[in-house]
C-alpha cells in the first residue's frame, strides 16, 4: 500500500495541490474543506482509492463488518412531501399505503424469536398517531419480550416531530426514548444540510440545526448513533463538504457517531425521477472522500440493498468497511425507488460469501461493533477452507 501512495507522490501529472493532500493522508493530517471541494473537483478514482484504503488498512486492516438485523417500517404514510422519496404516501392517499398497529408491530418482532438477529432498525413516515407514548410503549413491549435485543430507531426528523406535538423538549425527550429502551439512532433524515439544498429537497422538516442537536443530545446521554447523506441529485459538490464538515465538527465535540453512511439519491417514483442517478465511478469516489474527509469516524458503512452487492464488494477497495447487514427482506425504502436489490435479503453465509470473494475478513458485529463472530476460517457445511479462506464462488 505505501508503494502504491510513493508512486502516487511522483507521478508527475499530479498537481501539487492533490500531492499534498496525499502527503497530509499518509501523515494522518486533517484535511480542510477547500481540501475536500479540489478532491471532489480534481481527483481521480484512482487517487482517491489509493489514500482511502490506506486509511481503512490503519483503521481496520481487511476486516469488514456486517451483523443480523432487520427493519420494522411502522408506515410510509407521512405528513411530509420530500421530492425525493419514493417511499412515502400522503394522507389523502393513506390507503395505497400502510399503518401499523402495536399489537402488528409486536407481531413482526416475534416473528424473529429463536433466530440469532441482534438489531432491528425501526423508521417509518410521520404520522399524529405515532406519537411520544407510542414509541415509549413500543419500545418498553419490545424490551419487555426480548430484553437483549437492540432498538436502533428513528430518526431526529421523526423525534422533532413527536417531541413537538408532546410539548417536551429535545432534551426530555430523548431522555425518555432512552428510559422506555432505545440503544441507538440510525442516520437518516440527514439528507443535505444546506439550506439552499435542504428546503428545495425536503422542505418542512427538521433543519439541519435541529437534526444535529437531537444527535448531540443522545451522545450527552451516553448512547451512539450514525450519520447520512443523501447524494447525487441536485446538490453542488461544495453542499457535500458542507455537509461533512458540519458532521465532523460535532464528531470533534461528542465523539458519539460511529458510522457514515452515504446513501444514493434513486430516481424511480418520485417528484425527482427527471435527475439523472450518479454513476458507480461517482459513487465510489463519494465513498472514498467520505472516508478521506471524516478522520473522526471510525466506520464508513456501504448500504448494499441501495447500491447493489457487486457495487458494495468495489466499496470495499475505496474506504468502506462495512456493508449493513442481512435484512431479510424488511425495508421497502430503497425498493419502491427503484435499487438493484428488489428483496433485499442476503443470509450470514451470503454476507460472508460476498465479503469473502473479494478477499476480505468477514466479522459479524453487534450494533456497537463489538464482534460476535469472525469468519476467516469458518467453515460452512459443505466447504473447504483453503489459505484462512473459504473456496466459494465469486458474486
Amino acid at each position: 500500500m505505501m508503494d502504491q501512495i510513493t508512486l502516487l507522490l511522483k507521478d508527475p501529472g499530479l498537481s501539487p495541490a492533490l500531492k499534498t493532500i496525499a502527503q497530509k493522508v499518509i501523515n494522518e493530517e486533517r484535511i480542510s474543506e477547500a481540501d475536500g471541494l479540489l478532491l471532489y473537483e480534481q481527483a481521480s478514482l484512482s487517487y482517491l482509492g489509493i489514500l482511502a484504503n490506506q486509511i481503512r488498512q490503519r483503521k481496520h486492516g481487511d476486516k469488514t463488518y456486517f451483523n443480523r438485523n432487520f427493519h420494522l417500517e411502522p408506515t410510509n404514510v407521512c405528513l411530509y412531501t420530500c421530492t425525493f422519496c419514493s417511499y412515502s404516501r400522503l394522507i389523502k392517499k393513506r390507503e395505497e399505503g400502510w399503518e401499523y398497529t402495536m399489537e402488528e408491530m409486536l407481531d413482526l418482532i416475534k416473528k424473529y424469536d429463536g433466530k440469532p438477529v441482534t438489531e432491528v432498525h425501526i423508521v417509518g413516515g410521520v404520522l399524529p398517531q405515532y406519537d411520544l407514548k407510542f414509541y415509549e410503549d413500543l419500545f418498553r413491549a419490545i424490551k419487555a419480550h426480548r430484553p437483549e435485543l437492540h432498538i436502533k430507531a428513528l430518526t431526529p426528523v421523526e423525534y422533532h416531530y413527536i417531541f413537538k406535538k408532546g410539548k417536551v423538549s429535545y432534551e426530555e425527550g430523548m431522555k425518555r426514548m432512552v428510559d422506555a429502551g432505545l440503544d441507538s439512532m440510525p442516520g437518516g433524515g440527514a439528507e443535505i444540510f444546506h439550506p439552499e439544498i435542504r428546503d428545495e429537497i425536503a422542505g418542512g422538516k427538521c433543519n439541519a440545526e435541529e437534526w444535529l442537536r437531537i444527535h448531540e443530545i443522545f451522545h450527552e446521554l451516553g448512547h451512539r448513533s450514525n450519520a447520512t447523506m443523501l447524494y447525487g441529485h441536485v446538490e453542488k459538490f461544495h453542499h457535500r463538504v458542507d455537509h461533512l464538515e458540519r458532521l465532523r465538527k460535532l464528531q470533534d465535540k461528542t465523539g458519539g457517531f460511529q458510522t457514515f453512511i452515504p446513501l444514493k439519491f434513486r430516481n424511480k417514483n418520485n417528484e425527482m425521477s427527471h435527475v439523472a442517478e450518479s454513476t458507480t465511478i461517482e459513487d465510489l469516489r463519494n465513498y472514498a472522500i467520505a472516508r478521506i474527509y471524516l478522520d473522526n469516524f471510525e466506520h464508513i458503512k456501504a448500504y448494499w440493498p441501495m447500491i447493489g452487492r457487486t457495487t458494495a464488494q468495489l466499496s470495499l477497495a475505496f474506504g468502506v468497511n462495512d456493508i449493513d447487514g442481512t435484512i431479510d427482506d424488511t425495508t421497502k425504502i430503497y425498493t419502491m425507488a427503484g435499487s438493484e436489490e428488489q428483496s433485499p435479503s442476503l443470509s450470514t453465509r451470503e454476507l460472508v460469501n460476498l465479503i469473502r470473494s473479494v478477499d476480505k475478513q468477514a466479522i459479524e458485529r453487534d450494533t456497537l461493533y463489538n464482534v460476535v463472530q469472525d469468519y476467516t476460517d469458518h467453515k460452512f457445511p459443505d466447504e473447504e477452507v483453503y489459505k484462512g479462506y473459504i473456496a466459494l464462488p465469486v458474486v
